[in-house]
């Protein structure tokens, strides 16, 4: 019997769809005469009218622009640039925070399941209040000095008067009231003890990031703990995250005196700050990270502890070398640390391997990686880093395969 026929769907079609569940990515599945159609806006049981956005091979995309049947946690957005014509950033505004939270759970257990083949449960924590908490954005000009962020898939700035989600010190309202020159990218941010720093390019080419306004070496502190990070340098986006983080890393971590540390992707070393005070002067922490101004950062920040090493390299080449750790700690990229990496990680045999991941499909991937070279998922927490986004952090603990 041959297979059903797709339907025919055309870009600036509009169907009436039941959406079914939530996917990868903020967007939520719907079928129409046997084509999947990833949807941007809704919530599962709805019943909704869509336009087609793009057509393609396995899947098509489109955006509600009709709710025919809400959701019982469908609300008012609280941003009125959240919609499918307005700024991209925040996509799941339309829906009450918690049920936000349990969609991403659902995700972890999806991604889990589809590619580690593994059945797992996890209740992604609140953190803070869904406004107010991002200390970091990327933002654009047009080409009139209006500035605003990109729409979804898109290259198209939406100027706004103001962002909801990001911290109010961080004065947004006034930047986008005075305006900048045109066709500008931003990279503005401000540090807990009240530093903004804003960085500037072409949008139009491939130029690097110019400081224009605040410090060279902003300052953030984390319990007792002041960190020296430059603009250049990676720092957590949202105001409680390092501290919830390195909480974390610590508790699942279970660091003992006299540990050897590998602090993997480390940047300016959020963790391994954490880590010293249990590990102790007979302990040791090996900060490995790719970026030249984040190690840069590390020296200085452990420039008075002689039992932390800064190493300026790629992870996946530098871990070749190591041959001994207690544990290791690793928060890569989006991508992952992929297999070369987590297969030289459990050649070092560390009792426990601590993994950050902001990605749950590539934690699951890895996890699939690290299964098959000796390595068990112990436990996992994850917590809502993203307010009002489809972004998600995760904390997995890994330990060796008991062999009898």
């Amino acid at each position: 019997m041959s297979p059903p026929k797709k339907a025919s769907i055309e870009v600036g079609a509009r169907i009436r769809v039941e959406i079914e569940k939530v996917a990868h990515g903020g967007h939520f599945i719907a079928r129409h005469e046997g084509a999947v159609i990833f949807v941007r806006h809704a919530i599962p049981g709805e019943s909704v009218e869509i336009e087609v956005t793009s057509v393609g091979a396995s899947f098509n995309r489109a955006d509600v622009v009709e709710v025919i049947t809400p959701s019982a946690d469908r609300v008012t957005a609280p941003c009125r640039y959240a919609h499918r014509l307005g700024c991209g950033g925040c996509d799941f505004q339309h829906i009450t925070p918690a049920r936000q939270r349990n969609l991403k759970s659902e995700v972890i257990s999806e991604q889990f399941s589809r590619i580690a083949k593994m059945e797992i449960d996890v209740e992604v924590e609140e953190v803070s209040a869904p406004l107010g908490w991002r200390t970091r954005c990327s933002a654009h000009s047009t080409k009139s000095g209006a500035l605003g962020f990109y729409q979804a898939r898109s290259h198209k700035v939406t100027p706004v008067d103001d962002c909801r989600i990001l911290v109010p010190e961080m004065k947004f309202a006034e930047l986008a009231q005075r305006g900048v020159k045109g066709d500008q990218r931003l990279e503005i941010s401000i540090s807990n003890t009240g530093e903004r720093t804003i960085a500037t390019a072409n949008s139009r080419d491939e130029s690097p990031m110019r400081l224009s306004d605040g410090p060279e070496i902003a300052h953030y502190q984390v319990g007792d703990k002041v960190f020296n990070v430059s603009q250049k340098s990676f720092w957590q986006s949202h105001k409680d995250a390092p501290r919830v983080l390195s909480d974390v890393v610590v508790e699942l971590g279970q660091f003992q005196a006299g540990d050897h540390v590998l602090d993997l992707y480390g940047g300016v070393g959020l963790f391994a700050a954490a880590i010293l005070p249990i590990i102790g002067e007979a302990g040791a922490v090996d900060i490995v990270e790719g970026s030249k101004a984040a190690t840069a950062d590390a020296s200085s920040n452990f420039a008075d502890n002689s039992n932390v090493t800064v190493i300026t390299a790629d992870v996946a080449k530098a871990i070749t070398r190591f041959t001994q750790a207690d544990v290791i700690v690793l928060d890569p990229p989006r991508e992952g640390a992929g297999k070369e990496v987590l297969q030289n990680c459990a050649r070092i045999a560390p009792r426990a391997i601590i993994y950050v991941a902001c990605d749950p499909a590539a934690l699951a991937r890895d996890t699939g990686y690290l299964r098959e070279f000796g390595y068990t998922l112990e436990k996992i927490r994850a917590f809502d880093l993203f307010p009002m986004t489809h972004h998600i952090e995760c904390v997995a603990r890994f330990v060796a395969d008991k062999v009898s």
